[in-house]
């Protein structure tokens, strides 16, 4: 029997990357497509040579073209943090729009299942807390954060509208906030902001009184989640996201903690205003996913922290170490 092909969009990302991982894992052959405007080859260069994984560079709002079958796809590529999203809105409104058309039709012309990687963020600014899927959001569609959310929006509507007029075989995943090993250190995120100004010996920076609430996912856990979903009978969207909710002021005192214990540096915290549109809570209520998937969150945050802050302090060095050596 033939292995099944998995096609990830954005698979050269912090996440696409982990899926690639764990799809091969689990016997699949996986094409991976990125244009690497926030990707990196660097995420998926322990793939290379793989006879079962190959790796396409293209821009997933123009046509995509991939020989033989295809059993899934999954559409992972997007600009995810509010510092990428708001340096280039027109081309994440783009990946959101174009870019979940053209997979969907390539999706559909391959009688595959799809899959779209929506956000936290269609929610807003909730006024409902925890956030259940029947949430209908509180989001600005003209301000600044809009060209993401916006974007997801339209995602998740075209991909129940190919589901109930074409009869495509769909999945609409909502993350909450995740983290792990190989994110970026300046992608703006509120983990690799802390850890990167904290290795430059500078203090972290909390905007507003910190008081503003989010809930951190490992991602293992969220990996996990995305697997079950898409073998999962349902075409609802679905919360995928750890319901441990901490302050933001909170979470830079763990990883303030972390990062003396694993570096010896004492690292300080300032404060700046809180940008516009900025959620004060944030967290998923995960019912359907333990009813439907039977998952639920595995990593606590104190061990998932230590491994991530792990990995960005050992990369650090070791590109420390090769410019130093460049310059001897």
């Amino acid at each position: 029997m033939s292995k099944p092909t998995t096609v990830i969009t954005g698979g050269a990302g912090f996440l696409g990357s982990h899926l690639c991982d764990r799809f091969l894992a689990e016997g699949h052959r996986v094409i991976a497509i990125d244009n690497l405007i926030t990707g990196s080859a660097d995420n998926i260069a322990h793939l290379f040579g793989n006879p079962n994984f190959k790796f396409i560079q293209h821009d997933v709002t123009e046509f995509i073209y991939v020989e033989g079958e295809v059993h899934n796809v999954l559409h992972f590529a997007s600009p995810a943090s509010p510092i990428d999203y708001l340096k280039v809105p027109i081309q994440t409104l783009k990946v959101g729009s174009l870019g979940s058309h053209k997979a969907l039709g390539f999706a559909r012309a391959k009688k595959a299942r799809f899959m779209i990687a929506s956000t936290s963020e269609i929610y807003g600014d909730p006024h409902e807390h925890p956030q259940k899927e029947t949430y209908w959001g509180n989001v600005n569609p003209i301000g600044l954060r809009g060209c993401y959310d916006e974007a997801k929006r339209f995602a998740e509507a075209i991909t129940m509208a190919y589901h109930r007029h074409h009869g495509l075989d769909t999945r609409i995943l909502r993350i909450f906030n995740t983290y792990g090993e190989r994110m970026r250190l300046d992608d703006g995120r509120a983990l690799p902001s802390f850890v990167g100004s904290a290795l430059r010996g500078e203090d972290m920076t909390v905007f507003g009184d910190g008081s503003q609430t989010r809930s951190f996912c490992y991602v293992s856990d969220l990996v996990e989640g995305i697997w079950r979903l898409l073998h999962a009978n349902t075409h609802e969207p679905v919360n995928i996201g750890n319901p441990s909710e901490i302050t933001i002021l909170d979470f830079a005192k763990e990883v303030q903690k972390i990062m003396k214990e694993l570096t010896g540096k004492e690292v300080g915290i300032t404060y700046k205003p809180l940008p516009a549109d900025d959620p004060k809570q944030r967290r998923p209520d995960i019912t359907r996913a333990k009813e439907l998937l039977g998952w639920e969150p595995k990593v606590d945050r104190a061990e998932g922290l230590r491994r991530t802050i792990e990995f960005f302090v050992k990369k650090t060095a070791l590109h420390t170490n090769e410019f130093d050596s460049a310059r001897s």
